[in-house]
């Protein structure tokens, strides 16, 4: 049988904010969409590099040390893309003590993955739109299946920072408060206009301003 492969961009490790605890963050190449407010343009217009699952799993178990009280964390682009090889990827890492979450934009549902990881991240795109029952189906299959999410949303000011568009994020949440453990608010930041640059690309975002603390607090007291 042909051994299965998938397209990395990159491996991160001694992250404490893509999940419980210390973890190593493997960003998948490739993504379904094309968010303007994208920090890592890199996973979308770049191949990146082929791995094995051993030769990733090999990479991972050189910080079990550090991650033992966190684990992996699969982000991107989207990992739900590369099906065969995530599957075969978070059996391989569990096998070896190493629990697995994964980050996703909630749009391809795989009732397989979201069997085998311990927990989702899900990042909600609120900025074009108030309607986000398009997440409705993601978050009630990983409830049927157990499965924690925590939600994700990047705020970006005169953007989605609106009451009217908050109020759409805590009905979602609260539409799924069984199966929802909490929100993150991510401040939008343009630290990425040098990889745009770089691959020749243009950020849409460029002229949008830079998320504050206080915009972050009060769309937070808007949630709560």
């Amino acid at each position: 049988m042909k051994e299965c492969k998938g397209y990395i961009d990159s491996i991160y490790s001694g992250s404490a904010v893509d999940g419980k605890g210390l973890r190593v963050v493997v960003f998948f190449s490739g993504c379904n969409l094309n968010c303007p407010f994208c920090h890592n343009p890199e996973t979308l217009f770049e191949k990146g590099k082929e791995f094995s699952v051993a030769e990733l799993v090999g990479r991972i178990k050189r910080y079990s040390h550090y991650i033992r009280n966190g684990g992996v964390t699969l982000s991107g682009g989207e990992p739900f893309l590369q099906v065969d090889f995530v599957l075969a990827l978070i059996k391989e890492l569990n096998n070896n003590g190493i629990k697995v979450a994964i980050e996703t934009n909630g749009s391809i549902i795989n009732r397989d993955i979201i069997a085998e990881c311990e927990y989702l991240i899900c990042d909600v795109k609120n900025q074009t739109s108030d309607d986000l029952s398009c997440y409705d189906e993601f978050l009630t299959v990983a409830e049927s299946l157990g499965k924690k999410v925590e939600i994700t949303c990047v705020i970006v000011p005169t953007v989605n920072d609106t009451d009217k568009k908050l109020s759409a994020l805590k009905d979602l949440i609260d539409r799924h408060k069984n199966t929802v453990l909490g929100v993150r608010l991510l401040p939008f930041k343009k630290l990425c206009v040098e990889k745009y640059k770089k691959l020749g690309k243009t950020f849409l975002y460029e002229n949008k301003d830079e998320c504050s603390k206080e915009i972050i607090d009060k769309a937070y007291k808007i949630l709560n």
